[in-house]
């Protein structure tokens, strides 16, 4: 095998991504950084732009550096958007500034600082070893409709599909090491609207007040019991996330009320599944519902992959991770669909947080983890 690259710094790396002011959904000067990183790997990259308003358009990228006619291919994937910053930083948040051990920033942990790292242990694996690629979207924080999904359809066109594909999202919890994820539960949102008929107060049986079919329907819906888990997956959960009447009147009988439930379910239920139990019930009540099927459970089953993941992990932490289902969604709920996935990076204490930060030392660690993943996924 030919010699990698000269080591890169993925602090440095890391640094650069981050100086891009890239909320939701990124585009621009995000992309150009690391479309630069991975040219100078011998990477060809393709960034394309995909739907229109109000969830488009999004810019994603692909790079691909092919290996020996025959060879493995691996994938990393990824996100460069970020959420806002919100207020009260002590540095500014797209100024990345090391302080002590940290570099602070937005993206630090979720998750530009992840993908710095991939940059930097791919650089130390040979092109001989097999082929790489990277899948990088600029809306896994936003409704993410033309992101990895897009993705998905260009590889799947160019015929480019990985045999496995590590997602760089933060995993761990207390140290850089001790979980990654397997699966994840699915997630459905459904809207319910009850209307009935203004009227005044007075004269209640003029008016048809929609308010008591909504509350009933969802104190019925509150006392669902939708499972109690199973062997991989914590039970799954119906939450009322929204109630609204705004009705400024102290006097009148509005007509319309609105709720919004959401619930996280696990590998026992189907999406359209728990649409049409939630419906059932709301029919009962009068209530018209609307729902969105975000993604299905999914699981990768303990295994190779998961194996040589440990073993990477182990090698340099000298942490065994827990394989865990637990936590949000994430775009491996797409992926799952070309190739098994698996997700592990950094420490998730401070993402989405004011003063986002990681341990410069952990970026460097990951970077390492990362390259052996790589190479024993490409069967060296």
């Amino acid at each position: 095998m030919t010699d990698p690259v000269p080591a890169l710094d993925p602090v440095v790396l890391a640094e650069r991504l981050m100086a891009c002011d890239s909320v939701t959904p990124a585009m621009g000067a995000v992309f150009a950084e690391l479309s630069a990183m991975l040219e100078l790997l011998g990477f060809a990259v393709h960034r394309f732009v995909a739907g229109e308003a109000p969830d488009g358009p999004v810019e994603n990228l692909v790079a691909i550096r092919q290996g020996p006619e025959g060879s493995r291919h691996f994938a990393f994937a990824g996100h460069l958007d970020v959420v806002p910053p919100g207020e009260g930083w002590t540095s500014a948040p797209f100024a990345p500034e090391r302080r002590g051990e940290l570099l602070y920033g937005r993206g630090a942990v979720d998750m530009k600082g992840s993908i710095a790292s991939m940059v930097a242990a791919v650089a130390q694996v040979p092109r001989e070893a097999g082929t790489i690629s990277f899948l990088i979207t600029g809306d896994e924080e936003g409704p993410a409709r033309f992101g990895t999904v897009a993705i998905i359809d260009h590889i799947r066109a160019t015929g480019d599909l990985p045999d496995l594909c590590l997602v760089g999202e933060p995993t761990s919890v207390h140290r850089l090491g001790d979980m990654a994820k397997i699966g994840r539960r699915g997630s459905v949102n459904i809207w319910l609207t009850a209307k009935g008929a203004q009227g005044h107060v007075a004269y209640p049986h003029l008016a048809d007040n929609p308010i008591p079919r909504l509350v009933a329907l969802l104190a019925d819906l509150d006392a669902l019991v939708l499972d109690d888990g199973s062997d991989w997956f914590q039970p799954s959960n119906l939450e009322i996330t929204d109630l609204a009447v705004g009705n400024p009147a102290t006097n009148v009988i509005p007509a319309e009320a609105r709720a919004r439930i959401s619930i996280r379910f696990n590998d026992l239920h189907r999406g359209e599944d728990l649409v049409a139990k939630v419906t059932e019930l709301a029919q009962a009540h009068k209530v018209e519902t609307r729902a969105i099927i975000s993604g299905e459970a999914f699981l990768t089953m303990p295994g190779d992959f998961s194996a040589l993941l440990v073993d990477a992990v182990e090698a340099e932490t000298g942490l065994t991770p827990e394989l865990s289902t637990t936590g949000g969604t994430s775009d491996a709920r797409f992926l799952r669909a070309v190739c098994p996935v698996i997700e592990f990076g950094l420490s998730n204490a401070t993402m989405h947080k004011k003063d986002e930060a990681v341990a410069m030392e952990d970026l460097v660690v990951l970077s390492r983890i990362y390259r052996r993943v790589t190479l024993a996924a490409l069967g060296h």
